[in-house]
């Protein structure tokens, strides 16, 4: 290709010199000036430049050759080199060929390495060529026309020059496809083989990921047994004192009743302490959030923090002016929320999540629907199931629709009104 172009340049500058000193000799200058709209100023001075800039473009093609991996900075001065040359000899034959490109394409596609790089040269060289056309370019500025130096010599000599032209120019097409082609098939093992290495590692990811679920649900199980057996031996402790205990007062009630009310006096603070270390031991499943926010707030936080984290428009909406509930039931929603949201967003792929909660009929109506991908069939997966349950632990209920993105539904019923210890 680079000397098919080496050719075509000097070939044009020839006939633009030759012809020029012609029109000089045979003093035919006016009449050529009627017929033309612009002549290049020097031809010998164009032909020197343009076979400098020529040979030095073969000085980078030899070093392209000679060192094949270069990095990435010299590949960028290589390529923009190359770029500035082939636009100063396309400038200076007044845009009348602009085959040089396809070198500067060939160059891209056999060396560029990264692809943000490689892209952005292509898309500087495509507007190049595009830019470069001379039927676009006469129509705004005045640039010499080389059909008109073809034109002043017989028919006979014309359509060889014509035909020489168009078949350098067709040559030059014909090798850069050619070129493509070879750099194709050359990397055709390579993609085959990055193929198979992405299919094992697609399959290693899935099982990395099976073992990440099943590490995950094994720690949930494995806290949620230690949290049920503090709360069974906190629970069997105190009610086993008290069994006993109500045993002793039935026994006193009757003969000594000062001691029954000192033996009730203790059950009660045996009870209230039993109390405190239920409550403990289930604050550890209350999430941070609500513990030092409001329900609102707590809420509106993690959608602020989901949406700047993910890029997913998270709108919370609700009638109430004070959310404010008993601890099991914040605690309820303010999970099933969460769990809704990652649902949405992992599973999904939704962009935008709707969250209403609303009172109806002294419950709660609490309804979260997305924009993501839905399901058909619906599966009763963790999320779902572990959903249900926290739903279903207030007496409550939900329902699941994957048509039309997905929405969870429930229905809570809330003890409005009531003062909890």
């Amino acid at each position: 290709m680079l000397i098919i172009n080496l050719f075509s340049v000097c070939s044009i500058c020839m006939l633009l010199y030759v012809t020029t000193e012609k029109i000089r000799q045979y003093y035919k200058a006016r009449e050529f000036l009627n017929l033309v709209k612009k002549i290049p100023e020097n031809p010998r001075v164009n032909l020197a430049v343009c076979m400098s800039l020529m040979i030095f473009l073969g000085i980078t093609f030899a070093v392209w050759q000679r060192w094949k991996r270069f990095s990435n900075i010299r590949v960028v001065m290589t390529l923009v080199l190359d770029l500035l040359i082939c636009s100063i000899v396309i400038f200076r034959l007044d845009f009348n060929y602009n085959g040089l490109l396809f070198l500067v394409f060939a160059n891209i596609i056999g060396y560029a390495k990264d692809g943000k790089m490689k892209l952005l040269f292509v898309i500087l060289a495509i507007l190049g060529y595009l830019v470069a056309d001379y039927n676009l370019l006469s129509i705004y500025i005045p640039i010499y026309n080389l059909s008109n130096y073809i034109q002043y010599y017989p028919t006979s000599v014309q359509q060889y020059l014509y035909s020489g032209y168009h078949i350098l120019c067709s040559l030059n097409i014909i090798l850069f496809i050619m070129y493509c082609v070879y750099v194709i098939s050359e990397q055709r093992g390579t993609i085959e083989e990055v193929n198979f290495l992405y299919h094992e590692l697609r399959l290693a990811n899935e099982q990395l990921s099976e073992y990440a679920d099943m590490s995950e649900r094994m720690a949930q199980t494995k806290e949620r047994n230690r949290l049920a057996r503090e709360i069974h031996d906190t629970l069997g402790h105190t009610l086993t004192g008290i069994a006993v205990g109500l045993d002793a007062c039935m026994a006193l009630m009757d003969c000594h009743q000062e001691q029954a009310k000192v033996q009730l006096k203790k059950l009660s603070e045996i009870s209230r302490e039993g109390i405190k270390d239920i409550r403990r031991s289930v604050n550890e499943l209350r999430a941070d959030a609500l513990e030092r926010l409001s329900l609102d707030l707590a809420i509106r936080k993690m959608v602020t923090d989901m949406s700047q984290m993910s890029k997913v428009q998270i709108f919370f909406d609700t009638d109430e002016k004070h959310l404010k509930f008993d601890e099991d039931e914040e605690n309820v929603i303010y999970r099933v929320i969460q769990e809704s949201i990652t649902n949405a967003v992992r599973h999904g792929n939704a962009k935008k999540i709707w969250i209403s909660l609303k009172r109806i009929n002294g419950e709660i109506i609490l309804v979260i629907h997305d924009n993501g991908t839905g399901c058909e069939k619906l599966q009763d997966g963790f999320g779902m199931k572990h959903i249900r349950e926290r739903i279903e632990l207030l007496k409550g209920t939900v329902t699941f629709n994957g048509k039309d993105g997905f929405t969870v539904t429930a229905h809570i019923p809330i003890r409005w009104g009531e003062t909890y210890d």
